[in-house]
């Protein structure tokens, strides 16, 4: 029997490069992009705060 948990992968768009990357719906540290260091997710004590574009929900 699976335990589901509700956290998920996202794979988010950079707003200000447009660079996509995979990140972790609850972070507790903050994400910021490879490419050009804009911050994409700020961790908010539970779910985090996505600040870039969400393209898809990984499984």
């Amino acid at each position: 029997m699976e335990k589901k948990t509700g956290s998920k992968f996202l794979r988010v768009k950079c707003n200000d490069c447009e660079n996509e990357q995979v990140v972790f719906d609850h972070a507790s540290t903050s994400v910021k992009c490879n490419v050009c260091g804009r911050t994409l997710v700020e961790p908010r004590g539970g779910k985090a705060e996505i600040k870039g574009e969400i393209i898809e929900v990984l499984t």
